[in-house]
């Protein structure tokens, strides 16, 4: 028997992914569309012998080929002709979604209609007939509530050739006349754009006169969403209510959850793997270079940073929870009057979201932008957003010099980072990138509670690029730095006398009104630009070979009580102040050479990064002295 193939599509927001996870479980995969880096999505259901092949489409409110993901849609289901495209409906905005619906038959696609998020519809008041919609549409129609799984049996036990075979039978006079009012359109000899708004009034009208048939709205209902919103985009209260969430995630990570976790794996790392390691090569009788390669270059090293790993997956925990209550879309709406004034919409604020997570992703997002003006500014202000793998960095000299106050400190900087964006965004405008922001239209999705796969399942999409780069980027770092810093070109030498503190000579000078002026410091912002994780896996391997505090028991805290003596509160919070800020790491920097197909721009995001966070962190130690902050 062959394969059955099925295409998920809808628009964004309407439980499609969550319905692809469902379906498919651990037997999927993800890669790249031809040509572009959007996500393709493909899974596998096995129901008695049929097999059945899922591929998610991304999501899209029309096939207008006007974006990326509109293309890919389009180019998808012209060329491979899937046996059934499942078109995921948010019920309760069923007008709004039912336009990619009619796009869909229009095509001839063979359609399945899934109404999703009945419980929200009811909520506002909707009471749908799916046989009355059925039958207008001339496809067939099922309800689901995906975050309970309700009514996914039903969508199996329609994925059927028996059952399909419905999609292609069915009839509707409604859509046959739409149908050929949309031909006649087309014939017309109008313009090309008086041409496409007729056919968008034509959609809308065929719609309105479906929904009359089969839709029932309760007059004066007003949903729990709806109320809510009242409050969480309220023009005061919005972005307050945004910072108070903030310190809620880092208090989750920093205090409640990820801190003590990661307290565990200092624990394990630094007594019982260094423990047995260091017990193993001495049985093996292994020699010293070896012994010392392991233990103060590897474990000390990557050691450094997987202790954070628990940090990681929780901030990201915290994040894909966020993000499937629907909440981060209302971030974007919240920020909206802010990114006018530099020249940006609420949309440009998206890909800066994505920033939290991972710069590469984040500077892939601007692509959705609608002009190369809004695209170009968006891909130079996203570095400024606080990634993911700053986080060692920021918990390391949070938990030194600020016990008990890591939350706020943490929370600052990721502030920081997005007044210095609207600062340099102000700037961008009034020089080089002047006009104004694009119209930004969204809908927000109702907030729901997201199924717990769902959110672990993005916690490990974005959390398992910290583990590659812990194995092999970080790893292959740590030998380098360990060999750099045993060795001069006359052989092995003290640190101090190493090729790695020669390098670090050169740089400190740099910072050398900055507070943290040392060689060893010079070393890891030069690190940083590779990978930013490297920064603590650096530290690690110069102070680990150093042997400083030999008296401490873990590598967390001979790491800290080195750091103890190299920096003051004023100097480490400049040194974080220059991390959040300085040029972003290599893979970035290679992202923003592919979307912007020009060097004259990556070098300029690398330059002007570097040279803004020198001035910043120079400003803030200097001042914190004046105003008597230097302890």
């Amino acid at each position: 028997m062959s394969a059955l193939n099925v295409a998920l599509t809808g628009n964004p927001n309407t439980g499609k992914s969550t319905i692809f996870n469902a379906l498919t479980g651990a037997r999927q995969h993800i890669g790249n569309w031809p040509g572009v880096t959007v996500d393709k999505k493909v899974g596998q259901l096995n129901k008695g012998n049929q097999k059945i092949n899922i591929i998610d489409l991304p999501g899209t409110y029309s096939l207008s080929a006007y974006s990326i993901e509109e293309r890919i849609v389009k180019d998808y289901l012209t060329a491979e002709k899937p046996d059934v495209v499942v078109n995921v409906v948010d019920a309760s905005n069923i007008e709004r979604n039912l336009y990619l619906t009619v796009q869909l038959l229009e095509m001839g696609v063979p359609t399945l209609v899934n109404l999703n998020m009945m419980d929200e519809a009811k909520s506002k008041g909707y009471e749908i007939n799916l046989g009355v919609l059925s039958q207008q549409l001339g496809a067939p129609v099922i309800s689901s509530v995906a975050t309970s799984r309700s009514g996914l049996q039903q969508l199996i036990d329609s994925l059927d050739p028996s059952f399909l075979a419905q999609t292609k039978a069915a009839d509707s006079s409604l859509l046959t006349e739409h149908l050929a009012q949309i031909e006649a359109i087309k014939k017309s000899g109008k313009g090309a754009d008086l041409i496409e708004e007729e056919i968008i009034e034509a959609r809308y009208e065929f719609i309105n006169k479906v929904l009359d048939q089969a839709l029932v709205a309760k007059e004066g209902v007003q949903s729990w969403s709806d109320k809510l919103d009242n409050l969480i985009t309220n023009r005061v209260l919005g972005i307050p209510i945004f910072i108070a969430i903030m310190y809620l995630m880092f208090q989750i990570t920093f205090s409640w959850v990820g801190q003590p976790l990661a307290d565990l794996v200092d624990g394990f790392i630094g007594e019982t793997l260094t423990g047995w390691v260091d017990g193993g090569l001495a049985a093996a009788g292994a020699a010293e270079w070896l012994h010392s390669l392991v233990i103060d270059g590897i474990i000390a090293g990557v050691g450094g940073v997987l202790v954070f790993v628990p940090l990681i997956f929780t901030l990201f925990l915290v994040i894909s929870f966020l993000d499937g209550t629907g909440y981060m879309a209302r971030v974007a709406f919240i920020m909206d009057r802010a990114m006018r004034r530099i020249g940006l919409s609420g949309k440009a604020f998206l890909p800066m979201l994505i920033g939290f997570g991972c710069g590469v992703p984040a500077v892939m997002g601007a692509r959705a932008l609608d002009t190369d003006r809004d695209r170009k500014m968006a891909v130079l202000l996203t570095p400024f957003m606080s990634c993911g793998a700053r986080l060692p960095v920021y918990a390391l000299f949070a938990a030194l010099f600020f016990p008990g106050r890591e939350s706020v400190v943490v929370l600052s900087l990721y502030l920081l980072g997005i007044a210095m964006a609207i600062i340099m965004g102000l700037i961008f405008k009034n020089t080089y990138f002047k006009g104004d922001a694009e119209p930004f239209l969204m809908e927000l999705p109702p907030y729901r509670i997201p199924t717990l796969k769902t959110v672990l399942l993005q916690t490990w999409e974005k959390g398992k690029g910290f583990l590659v780069k812990a194995g092999t980027i970080i790893f292959s770092m740590s030998v380098v730095i360990w060999i750099l810093s045993s060795y001069n070109f006359s052989g092995a030498a003290e640190i101090q006398d190493s090729l790695l503190a020669s390098i670090g000579h050169v740089i400190a000078p740099l910072f050398a009104f900055h507070g943290f002026g040392s060689w060893e410091t010079g070393v890891a912002v030069l690190t940083g630009i590779l990978a930013k994780e490297a920064v603590v896996s650096t530290l690690g391997v110069i102070y680990g070979v150093a042997e400083l505090a030999e008296e401490a028991v873990d590598a967390a805290s001979q790491l800290q009580a080195a750091l103890g003596a190299s920096f003051t509160s004023l100097s480490a919070y400049a040194f974080l102040v220059f991390t959040l800020l300085y040029t972003p790491c290599a893979a970035a920097l290679g992202t923003i050479k592919k979307e912007l197909n020009s060097w004259k721009w990556t070098l300029f995001a690398a330059g002007y990064t570097f040279a803004l966070a020198w001035i910043v962190s120079l400003l803030v130690y200097r001042v914190g002295l004046l105003l008597g902050l230097g302890g």
